[in-house]
Formats: C-alpha cells, structure tokens, sequence
C-alpha cells in the first residue's frame, strides 16, 4: 500500500471534492501547521468541543453512552482537565475514494506536551467531518487551540478497490458533520 503524495491529494481535492475546504500549503507561521505536507495533509480542529465531566460517577459504557458525560463547549480554545479528554471534529469534510484507506496521526507538537490524539481509520468511501479525541496524560490542564492542525491524515492506495465500501455497509458514522458520539 503506497503512501499518496501531495500532488495526488492535492488533485484528489480539486477533482474529488476529497477535502474541503482545503488549504494547498502548510501554514506555521504563528500556529500548530495545518495543510497539505508532502505525503499526508494536517487537518484543523472546529471550536465546537466535547470535555468529559464526571460529576454525576458515571461509568464509560460504549454500548450505552451518556451525552451528560461531556460539557459543551464552543471557543477558540479548549481547556482538557489533567488526565481527561475531549471530542472534537475537523474543520475539513473528508470524501475517501473507494481504493483508499486514511490512517491518522497526532501533531508531534501537541504529543511533545503530552497530548494524545486518536482517529479510527478513514475506510473507503466513508466521508464527513471527522470526531477526535484529544487525550491530556498530563496531571496539569492542557490548552487545544481551534483553527489549527490537530493531526495528519496519510491516504493509502489499495492494491485494488474494496469488494464492499464504508458507504455500502450503510456505516453508523457516515456523513457526520460536528461531534459524533459512540453510536451501538
């Protein structure tokens, strides 16, 4: 499975529609670079965000999880109490052609400070805002900033397109816009 160049993502952005909006360089100057790199693109984080809360002693249950475990929040930043986490979603929509696989990786910026991103992988032709969780394993508050790269998508090409597609399976999670929650 080779790993896509910027020129393909940049071309599959333009003709696909697989990224908008899409920003065709990376910015830094001032902030965690987002934009495309060159073999991957580095995706910004929304203002919208999800902080879990454990006021109420819930218990994490996947198959019956409770929205009342996250505080909303909307800002340009995002305070994560120590040894907690978020929910929040890329500024971009994502449409992954069917013979491809988009695997995530966090921003060293943010895994030098000790924060944790996590992504399932892309599969083809799911699209969507994508939900994130941003881990502090830090025992002090950890600071996300909205607008600017949180992660880098890498886009795999498969040897060959997929006999049954994310959209084919009608999957749980397909055309999400903002924060999803875990669905049964």
């Amino acid at each position: 499975m080779p790993v896509m160049p910027d020129h393909w993502i940049r071309r599959m952005a333009a003709d696909a529609r697989m990224i908008e909006p899409f920003v065709e360089t990376q910015r830094r100057d001032g902030v965690i670079s987002y934009g495309l790199s060159s073999y991957g693109y580095d995706a910004r984080v929304a203002e919208d965000f999800k902080i879990f809360t454990n006021v109420d002693s819930a218990v994490v249950d996947p198959k019956a999880f409770s929205a009342a475990s996250f505080v909303d929040r909307t800002a340009p930043v995002c305070i994560i109490p120590p040894n907690s986490f978020a929910l929040a979603h890329t500024v971009e929509y994502f449409r992954i052609p069917r013979d491809v696989l988009v695997i995530c990786l966090g921003k060293s910026t943010y895994a030098r400070c000790g924060i944790i991103v996590n992504v399932t992988p892309l599969e083809p032709e799911w699209e969507g805002q994508v939900t994130i969780e941003i881990s502090n394993t830090t025992p002090l508050p950890a600071k996300i900033y909205a607008g600017e790269g949180i992660c880098q998508f890498l886009f795999l090409a498969g040897a060959s397109p997929c006999e049954v597609s994310y959209a084919e399976r009608a999957g749980k999670y397909m055309g999400q816009r903002g924060v999803a929650l875990p669905r049964l």
